[in-house]
Protein backbone atom coordinates (compact mmCIF):
# COMPACT_ATOMS: atom_id res chain seq x y z
CA UNK A 1 0.00 0.00 0.00
CA UNK A 2 1.45 3.33 -0.77
CA UNK A 3 1.99 5.89 1.60
CA UNK A 4 -0.38 8.94 1.94
CA UNK A 5 1.96 11.82 0.72
CA UNK A 6 2.31 15.14 2.46
CA UNK A 7 3.82 18.61 1.99
CA UNK A 8 4.85 20.42 5.35
CA UNK A 9 6.38 24.02 4.27
CA UNK A 10 8.89 25.08 7.02
CA UNK A 11 8.72 21.73 7.77
CA UNK A 12 12.52 21.05 8.65
CA UNK A 13 12.60 23.25 12.35
CA UNK A 14 10.29 24.44 15.16
CA UNK A 15 6.77 23.70 14.90
CA UNK A 16 6.85 22.61 11.27
CA UNK A 17 9.05 19.74 12.37
CA UNK A 18 6.97 18.77 14.98
CA UNK A 19 4.01 18.50 12.52
CA UNK A 20 6.62 16.54 10.08
CA UNK A 21 7.52 14.38 12.72
CA UNK A 22 4.33 13.32 13.83
CA UNK A 23 2.95 12.67 10.44
CA UNK A 24 5.85 10.29 10.44
CA UNK A 25 5.19 8.34 12.85
CA UNK A 26 1.69 8.00 11.28
CA UNK A 27 3.10 6.17 8.29
CA UNK A 28 2.82 9.22 5.56
CA UNK A 29 6.05 10.19 3.15
CA UNK A 30 7.11 13.32 3.21
CA UNK A 31 8.12 16.55 0.93
CA UNK A 32 9.89 19.01 3.67
CA UNK A 33 10.31 22.75 2.51
CA UNK A 34 12.45 25.13 3.60
CA UNK A 35 13.45 28.79 2.90
CA UNK A 36 17.18 28.93 3.25
CA UNK A 37 17.72 24.61 3.44
CA UNK A 38 15.90 21.78 3.72
CA UNK A 39 17.71 20.05 6.19
CA UNK A 40 15.86 18.72 9.26
CA UNK A 41 16.65 19.78 12.43
CA UNK A 42 18.44 16.67 14.64
CA UNK A 43 15.83 15.70 16.71
CA UNK A 44 13.25 15.36 13.39
CA UNK A 45 16.70 13.56 11.46
CA UNK A 46 16.43 11.17 14.12
CA UNK A 47 12.33 10.47 13.86
CA UNK A 48 12.64 10.42 10.20
CA UNK A 49 15.15 7.70 10.19
CA UNK A 50 13.41 5.47 12.98
CA UNK A 51 10.16 5.79 10.95
CA UNK A 52 12.34 4.83 7.68
CA UNK A 53 9.93 7.76 6.27
CA UNK A 54 10.37 8.03 2.67
CA UNK A 55 10.95 12.03 2.74
CA UNK A 56 12.80 14.11 0.40
CA UNK A 57 14.09 18.29 1.19
CA UNK A 58 12.76 20.97 -1.28
CA UNK A 59 14.27 24.63 -0.85
CA UNK A 60 12.52 27.53 -1.82
CA UNK A 61 12.19 30.88 -1.37
CA UNK A 62 8.93 31.97 -1.33
CA UNK A 63 9.36 35.58 -1.83
CA UNK A 64 10.18 34.53 -5.35
CA UNK A 65 7.61 35.08 -8.22
CA UNK A 66 6.03 31.70 -8.87
CA UNK A 67 7.20 29.88 -5.77
CA UNK A 68 4.16 28.28 -4.90
CA UNK A 69 3.52 26.32 -8.64
CA UNK A 70 7.50 25.77 -8.55
CA UNK A 71 7.47 23.71 -5.24
CA UNK A 72 4.52 21.61 -6.04
CA UNK A 73 5.67 21.03 -9.72
CA UNK A 74 9.20 19.48 -7.79
CA UNK A 75 7.16 17.67 -5.13
CA UNK A 76 5.39 15.85 -8.01
CA UNK A 77 8.50 15.39 -10.18
CA UNK A 78 10.02 13.89 -7.41
CA UNK A 79 7.08 11.62 -6.25
CA UNK A 80 5.20 11.00 -9.04
CA UNK A 81 1.67 11.98 -7.10
CA UNK A 82 0.35 14.83 -5.73
CA UNK A 83 0.62 15.58 -2.49
CA UNK A 84 -2.91 14.09 -0.16
CA UNK A 85 -1.80 16.49 2.39
CA UNK A 86 -0.58 19.85 2.49
CA UNK A 87 0.17 21.59 5.83
CA UNK A 88 1.47 25.43 5.45
CA UNK A 89 3.17 25.71 8.57
CA UNK A 90 6.22 28.26 6.89
CA UNK A 91 5.78 31.94 7.84
CA UNK A 92 7.43 35.42 8.57
CA UNK A 93 6.77 37.40 11.72
CA UNK A 94 7.72 40.78 11.78
CA UNK A 95 8.06 43.12 14.83
CA UNK A 96 5.95 46.53 13.15
CA UNK A 97 2.63 48.58 14.58
CA UNK A 98 0.66 51.33 13.32
CA UNK A 99 3.45 53.82 13.70
CA UNK A 100 6.36 51.97 11.68
CA UNK A 101 4.59 49.55 9.63
CA UNK A 102 5.76 50.00 5.56
CA UNK A 103 4.64 49.13 2.24
CA UNK A 104 7.82 46.68 1.52
CA UNK A 105 7.06 44.88 5.02
CA UNK A 106 3.26 44.50 4.39
CA UNK A 107 3.42 42.94 0.89
CA UNK A 108 6.84 40.49 1.80
CA UNK A 109 4.64 39.25 4.60
CA UNK A 110 1.28 39.23 2.87
CA UNK A 111 2.90 36.70 0.27
CA UNK A 112 5.15 34.66 2.45
CA UNK A 113 1.95 34.35 5.27
CA UNK A 114 -0.97 34.85 2.56
CA UNK A 115 -0.54 34.86 -0.86
CA UNK A 116 1.95 31.21 -1.47
CA UNK A 117 -0.27 29.40 0.97
CA UNK A 118 -3.09 30.24 -0.82
CA UNK A 119 -1.87 29.74 -4.14
CA UNK A 120 -0.33 26.36 -2.68
CA UNK A 121 -3.88 25.50 -2.42
CA UNK A 122 -4.79 26.21 -5.83
CA UNK A 123 -2.21 24.50 -7.48
CA UNK A 124 -2.92 21.52 -5.85
CA UNK A 125 -6.57 21.55 -6.81
CA UNK A 126 -5.29 22.08 -10.41
CA UNK A 127 -3.39 19.38 -10.39
CA UNK A 128 -4.98 16.95 -8.37
CA UNK A 129 -6.25 13.85 -10.32
CA UNK A 130 -10.07 13.76 -11.63
CA UNK A 131 -11.51 11.02 -9.69
CA UNK A 132 -9.50 10.67 -6.58
CA UNK A 133 -9.68 10.85 -2.84
CA UNK A 134 -10.00 14.40 -1.59
CA UNK A 135 -6.67 15.57 -0.55
CA UNK A 136 -6.20 17.83 2.91
CA UNK A 137 -4.78 21.84 3.03
CA UNK A 138 -4.40 22.75 6.48
CA UNK A 139 -3.03 26.63 7.41
CA UNK A 140 -0.88 27.25 10.31
CA UNK A 141 -2.72 30.29 11.57
CA UNK A 142 -2.30 32.27 15.00
CA UNK A 143 -4.80 32.73 18.00
CA UNK A 144 -4.85 36.50 17.78
CA UNK A 145 -7.06 35.77 14.29
CA UNK A 146 -10.17 36.31 16.63
CA UNK A 147 -8.54 38.99 19.32
CA UNK A 148 -5.77 40.83 17.81
CA UNK A 149 -3.52 43.12 19.82
CA UNK A 150 -1.26 46.06 18.52
CA UNK A 151 2.04 44.66 17.97
CA UNK A 152 3.34 43.08 14.66
CA UNK A 153 0.88 44.59 12.50
CA UNK A 154 1.87 43.12 8.85
CA UNK A 155 1.79 39.76 10.82
CA UNK A 156 -1.49 39.86 12.16
CA UNK A 157 -3.17 41.20 8.92
CA UNK A 158 -1.51 38.44 7.23
CA UNK A 159 -2.89 35.63 9.25
CA UNK A 160 -6.40 37.25 9.22
CA UNK A 161 -5.86 36.83 5.27
CA UNK A 162 -4.84 33.27 5.57
CA UNK A 163 -7.56 32.52 8.39
CA UNK A 164 -10.17 34.08 5.76
CA UNK A 165 -9.57 32.15 2.95
CA UNK A 166 -10.13 28.69 4.68
CA UNK A 167 -13.99 29.21 4.12
CA UNK A 168 -13.62 30.14 0.77
CA UNK A 169 -11.21 28.06 -0.29
CA UNK A 170 -13.12 24.79 1.17
CA UNK A 171 -16.56 25.98 -0.48
CA UNK A 172 -14.63 26.88 -4.26
CA UNK A 173 -12.53 23.32 -4.00
CA UNK A 174 -14.33 21.12 -1.68
CA UNK A 175 -14.68 18.94 -4.78
CA UNK A 176 -11.05 18.18 -4.23
CA UNK A 177 -9.92 19.41 -1.46
CA UNK A 178 -10.64 19.52 2.04
CA UNK A 179 -9.39 22.83 3.99
CA UNK A 180 -9.08 23.49 7.38
CA UNK A 181 -6.39 25.67 9.64
CA UNK A 182 -4.89 25.38 13.22
CA UNK A 183 -4.53 28.18 14.95
CA UNK A 184 -1.43 28.03 17.87
CA UNK A 185 -1.05 30.05 21.11
CA UNK A 186 2.53 30.84 22.53
CA UNK A 187 4.20 27.64 21.93
CA UNK A 188 7.78 27.81 21.32
CA UNK A 189 9.46 30.78 23.65
CA UNK A 190 12.86 30.98 22.29
CA UNK A 191 14.88 32.28 25.34
CA UNK A 192 12.70 35.06 24.81
CA UNK A 193 10.46 34.60 28.25
CA UNK A 194 12.37 34.09 31.43
CA UNK A 195 10.69 31.24 33.86
CA UNK A 196 9.11 34.05 36.19
CA UNK A 197 7.48 36.31 32.81
CA UNK A 198 6.57 32.25 31.35
CA UNK A 199 4.72 31.15 34.90
CA UNK A 200 3.07 34.35 34.51
CA UNK A 201 1.67 34.92 31.41
CA UNK A 202 0.66 30.55 31.92
CA UNK A 203 -1.57 31.69 34.59
CA UNK A 204 -3.14 34.52 32.01
CA UNK A 205 -4.54 31.26 30.18
CA UNK A 206 -8.12 29.61 30.65
CA UNK A 207 -6.61 26.04 31.07
CA UNK A 208 -3.47 27.18 32.81
CA UNK A 209 -0.96 25.74 30.02
CA UNK A 210 0.58 26.79 27.10
CA UNK A 211 0.76 24.52 23.88
CA UNK A 212 3.26 22.13 23.08
CA UNK A 213 4.23 21.63 19.38
CA UNK A 214 2.89 17.93 19.84
CA UNK A 215 -0.40 19.62 20.62
CA UNK A 216 -0.70 21.37 17.17
CA UNK A 217 0.83 18.24 14.91
CA UNK A 218 -2.11 16.31 17.16
CA UNK A 219 -4.74 18.66 15.75
CA UNK A 220 -3.35 18.72 12.44
CA UNK A 221 -3.28 14.76 12.17
CA UNK A 222 -6.90 14.99 13.65
CA UNK A 223 -8.03 17.47 10.24
CA UNK A 224 -5.64 15.27 8.55
CA UNK A 225 -8.02 12.14 9.03
CA UNK A 226 -11.49 14.04 9.21
CA UNK A 227 -12.87 13.30 6.17
CA UNK A 228 -16.06 14.84 7.17
CA UNK A 229 -14.29 18.27 8.21
CA UNK A 230 -13.69 21.05 5.83
CA UNK A 231 -13.79 24.87 6.27
CA UNK A 232 -12.94 24.55 10.15
CA UNK A 233 -10.52 26.58 12.42
CA UNK A 234 -9.22 24.90 15.92
CA UNK A 235 -7.76 26.66 18.40
CA UNK A 236 -4.90 25.15 19.87
CA UNK A 237 -3.79 28.15 22.37
CA UNK A 238 -4.75 27.07 26.26
CA UNK A 239 -8.11 28.93 25.76
CA UNK A 240 -5.94 31.97 25.05
CA UNK A 241 -8.24 33.04 22.06
CA UNK A 242 -11.74 33.02 24.73
CA UNK A 243 -9.22 36.05 26.07
CA UNK A 244 -8.37 39.67 24.88
CA UNK A 245 -4.93 40.98 25.37
CA UNK A 246 -3.83 44.54 24.85
CA UNK A 247 -0.06 43.41 23.64
CA UNK A 248 1.80 40.47 22.16
CA UNK A 249 3.09 37.56 25.07
CA UNK A 250 6.35 39.21 25.17
CA UNK A 251 5.36 42.09 26.42
CA UNK A 252 3.15 40.49 29.07
CA UNK A 253 3.70 38.88 32.37
CA UNK A 254 6.57 41.03 33.34
CA UNK A 255 5.37 42.34 36.66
Amino acid sequence: MTAPLALVTGGVKRVGAAIAARLADSGYALALHGNSDAIPEDQLAERLEKTACDWSGFQQDFTVDGAAETLIDQVVGHFGRTPDLIVNSASIFGQDDANSIGEQDLQEHFRVNSLVPILLTTALYQRRPAGSDRACVIHILDQRIRNPNRDQLSYTLSKQALAGSVRSLAVSCADRLRVNGVAPGLTLTAGEYGDDQLANITAMMPLDRLPEPNDIAEAVLYLARGQAVTGQILYVDGGANLKGFDRDFVHLGKG
